[in-house]
């Protein structure tokens, strides 16, 4: 699995890339700022990228901006983006056009290789990674009622596993109960948030963004 890193400071690099490759990777290339890492993605075709949310030339979200100007180019590209602290804003801006191929965890967890490499596969495979801590802080800000609230308890524990790109096997495990409950907690949301069988859309992708945004 091919992978191109973006990453400003020289140290963090290395050790991103040294994590990518102790868990298998290819890693064909690597840039320390926005703009090389476009045009990289582009030359190299990776299966996934891996950028620092803030990098050069203005320090702020060029890594974001650039990981969506590479999917606007590549939709087939996974992009993995890391920040040093939690921003809801960041998390919408990379979700606003779907969740496949992307991917949102702070820095802070690199040093997991399981958590961290299995983020980079999701994401490659077309699925969605989202950091835990970042979900949780989504779903626990104060806001007014909405139409998330109808969900029982043990649907919003599925509800934000489904947000963190588990499958229906992976949240049985997670919470410790069969496959069958999972798919049943599943079906249930889907009819709470209004959203029918539809062969254009991807109902796991409307219910992840459905829940984030409310």
């Amino acid at each position: 699995m091919r992978v191109i890193v973006g990453e400003d400071q020289p140290f963090v690099r290395e050790g991103i890339v040294h994590v990518l490759e102790e868990g298998g990777f290819e890693v064909v290339s690597t840039a320390a700022d926005a703009h090389s890492l476009v045009q990289k993605a582009l030359a190299y075709r990776p299966d996934v990228v891996v950028t620092d949310i803030q990098m050069p030339p203005d320090g702020t979200d060029d890594g974001l901006r650039a990981a969506l100007q590479i999917r606007a180019a590549r939709p087939e590209v996974g992009v993995l983006v890391l920040s040093q602290f939690l921003e809801d804003s960041y998390a919408f801006d990379l979700v606003a056009d779907g969740a496949r191929g992307v991917g949102y965890m702070l820095k802070e967890k690199v040093g997991d290789l399981g958590l961290f490499t299995d983020a980079v596969r999701r994401v490659a495979g077309g699925g969605s990674a989202l950091d835990p801590d970042v979900v949780a802080r989504l779903v626990s800000r104060n806001r007014a009622p909405t139409l998330v609230d109808v969900l029982s308890p043990r649907e919003r524990q599925v509800m934000e596993l489904i947000a963190q790109g588990l499958s229906n096997a992976g949240i049985a495990n997670e919470l410790v109960v069969g496959v069958a409950a999972v798919e049943r907690h599943v079906t249930s949301i889907f009819n709470k948030l209004d959203l029918p069988k539809s062969p254009e859309q991807h109902r796991r992708i409307l219910a992840v963004l459905k829940y984030l945004q409310t």
